[in-house]
């Protein structure tokens, strides 16, 4: 999916966030299989969008998650994924993930990220 910004100012404000998230969300991933039985590897996608995956496997199944839509999910507000990686849909920063000096909030920034994955984990066990 390719987010849609309102103004200049979200769009710094995605910039800000985004690698920070995207760093929580990994290591939320790494303390979350500390617990599992699930092994995890990462690989870049080339298309339709540049990014990353975050594929999951335990015994014969196998779970791809696209690490650029937990990064929205957890950057924007109400964020839900689309159906098409090529849709467009304008989005809202989440600013509870900025501080009032204008830099990232990092305690908020991971306890959003770790309920995420915490979530993602959860829906695995009904696989």
């Amino acid at each position: 999916m390719k987010p849609k910004f309102k103004n200049t100012v979200a769009w710094e404000q995605a910039e800000l966030l985004m690698q920070p998230a995207l760093i929580r969300i990994v290591d939320q991933v790494r303390k979350q299989l500390e617990d599992t039985t699930w092994k995890a590897t990462y690989k870049d996608v080339q298309t339709p969008i540049p990014g990353y995956q975050l594929c999951l496997e335990k015994q014969d199944t196998s779970i791809c998650v696209d690490l650029w839509e937990l990064c929205f999910q957890v950057c924007f507000r109400n964020y839900k994924p689309v159906h098409s990686e090529l849709e467009s849909q304008e989005v809202e920063i989440d600013t509870t993930l900025i501080d009032e000096t204008g830099d990232v909030d990092w305690q908020c920034l991971d306890t959003k990220a770790q309920q995420l994955v915490a979530q993602v984990f959860a829906d695995l066990s009904a696989v």
